[in-house]
This record gives C-alpha cells, structure tokens and sequence, in this order.
C-alpha cells in the first residue's frame, strides 16, 4: 500500500476560529504503518494585539511556559498566514503529487482534529480544498478504548506542534496493539 497519511496539529491563540489564530503548524507525513515519511513545522506571525487578548484563562495560566515560548516564537516570526499555508501546500504537492495531480483527496489525521480542521477551513481554504471529508482522529479511538476496556495512554502533553503530532501516533498505535490481542 503507498497510500499515506498527513498527520496535522495546530497550536492556536484559543479555541474559536473567528476570534482566534493559528500560531504554529507541524504535519507529519506517515505510511499506514505510521512510519515517518516527511515532516514539516512553521510558525505564523500572529498580531501582539490578539495574542494579548486572547491567550488568557485557565488554559494558558496552566501551560504558562508554553505560552512564553509560543510567544517568543511569534516574536521570532515574520511569516504570514497565507505564506504559512503556501509552504504547507509546497510541501504536500511534494509528497502527494500522484494524488493530487489524481484529484484524490489527502486523509488528515491527528488528536480531535476535527477542531485543528475548523481552523483549516477558517484560515486556509486552500489548503482545505485538498483535504479528504474523511479523517483519523485518534480522540474516537480514545474514547472507546478508555470507556469500553479501560486502556488508558498516558500521552505526554507538551502542547507544541510537532510533538504533540507524534504522541498522537504514539496513541494510536498503543491502541492498535489492543485490538491485535
């Protein structure tokens, strides 16, 4: 099989895509044995207004250190979102051509990506386009596997991009090993 997977996680100011930005992208490109491929990271360049009115509350006082780098990182930064989304694109015309030059769609996957997606169809249309209606979200998988056999993966919860997308794998294949037994 030489389908593949594009694993996405976003790191946002908050939680609602009309208010809130993206801040951080990582995506990693998998074989459906979940073996890397390809891997990708970019940080977009959010307004200090937004950032400042926006990343407060419960959340934010809790994982303040990663608030702090986040926003180090912004400060960093001096890509837009739409250049953001440009490179993402490049690179997924890099390591899906066949597909796409086939009009196949790309299957997303990650930890409640369907959240990740609202802010895809928000801010990147584009890259939305190119998107599967379909995706792998290893939160379903999750809630199963807690409620109806109480396995439990304790996912470390660093709340950065990247490596939020690899716990995520990590998860999915912890539960795939149940189901084997």
């Amino acid at each position: 099989m030489d389908k593949k997977i594009l694993w996405v996680d976003l790191e946002m100011t908050g939680l609602n895509p009309k208010k809130d930005r993206i801040l951080e992208v990582a995506a990693i490109i998998t074989d459906w044995d979940f073996n890397e491929i390809a891997t990708f990271e970019s940080a977009v360049k959010v307004s200090p207004k937004i950032i400042k009115e926006r990343m407060v509350g419960d959340f934010w006082d809790k994982f303040s250190d990663v608030k702090n780098s986040l926003i180090e990182q912004n400060k960093q930064s001096s890509s837009s979102s739409k250049e953001v989304e440009q490179e993402l694109i490049s690179f997924l015309n890099e390591h899906f051509k066949e597909d796409i030059s086939n009009n196949e769609k790309i299957i997303l996957a990650g930890n409640s990506i369907h959240q990740d997606r609202r802010f895809i169809r928000s801010e990147w249309k584009n890259l939305d386009e190119l998107l599967h209606y379909r995706m792998l979200d290893v939160t379903s998988w999750k809630i199963v596997m807690n409620e109806k056999y109480h396995h439990v993966f304790a996912k470390p919860e660093e709340h950065r991009a990247l490596d939020d997308i690899r716990g995520s794998i990590m998860e999915l294949k912890y539960y795939l090993k149940k189901v084997k037994k």
